[in-house]
């Protein structure tokens, strides 16, 4: 019997790993048998969470703090995950940020701010992971962390810089899939909905956003823990390399309306 989803010997780097949706794609990829990298600003925080994966799965972890707006320590990162591991298979471009305010009281920083996190960063950490592991090996799988709210606007929170920075990674994404697929590279991107996690759940469990999924969203709720874990997965394995280019909403059916 074939398991699609073995991973065992691959090296995983996740961007943004120190809490959320992050440590739950980690440990996913950990429990297909990926050696983790969590890569993060907070080092308390992915030495915790490498350490638990470590624990929990019997994979072999590393913690980098790094800061993707920062060129050289994405370049120093990914050496040092080359120098431990001698490879990289896997990057989920993670990490992110997200401006909340009406359009037209949004700073010049703040735009700045997320595109050079949520776009540039998610460039910078695909850029070094590509030239110095992926294209030298021929082999690559790279996913994206975009939104839904990079395919469409909302009417609940004014976020336009987020809604652009995130449109801009799905194009990215594309544009990386055309020209790195000669080279053995997959290029996707995940767009979620609204998911539970230790940040969301108050928010999510109001009464006006739990109206709000029951109005916008056709499966009339938010997304569960691990019910994104399937789609980095698949994203992942080794038997998904004629998927590229693709970008996949993973939010009950949002931008299906």
């Amino acid at each position: 019997m074939k398991n699609y989803f073995d991973l065992n010997g691959r090296v995983a780097i996740i961007t943004g790993s120190s809490t959320g949706l992050g440590v739950q794609m980690a440990r996913a990829l950990a429990n297909q048998g990926a050696k983790i990298v969590a890569a993060a600003r907070r080092e308390d925080r992915i030495k915790a969470v490498s350490s638990e994966i470590e624990k929990d799965f019997g994979v072999e972890t590393l913690a980098i703090r790094c800061d993707i707006t920062d060129t050289d320590a994405v370049n120093a990162m990914v050496d040092q995950v080359l120098e431990k591991f001698g490879r990289i298979d896997i990057l989920i471009n993670n990490a992110g940020t997200g401006a909340v305010a009406p359009a037209e009281d949004i700073t010049d920083e703040q735009f700045h701010d997320e595109m050079n996190i949520d776009l540039f960063g998610t460039f910078r950490v695909a850029r070094a992971v590509a030239k110095k592991a992926m294209i030298p090996a021929q082999y690559g799988r790279i996913i994206n962390i975009a939104s839904m709210y990079g395919l469409v606007g909302n009417k609940i929170a004014g976020s336009s810089p987020y809604h652009a920075a995130k449109g801009g990674v799905i194009n990215l994404t594309r544009a990386l899939a055309a020209e790195w697929g000669k080279y053995g590279i997959t290029v996707n991107s995940i767009c979620p909905g609204y998911f539970y996690t230790d940040l969301t759940r108050d928010t999510l469990n109001s009464d006006f956003f739990q109206q709000n999924a029951k109005t916008m969203i056709p499966e009339e709720r938010y997304g569960e823990e691990g019910e994104l874990d399937t789609a980095a997965l698949f994203l992942a394995s080794p038997a998904s390399s004629y998927v590229t280019g693709v970008n996949l909403p993973v939010d009950g059916g949002y931008t299906c309306m």
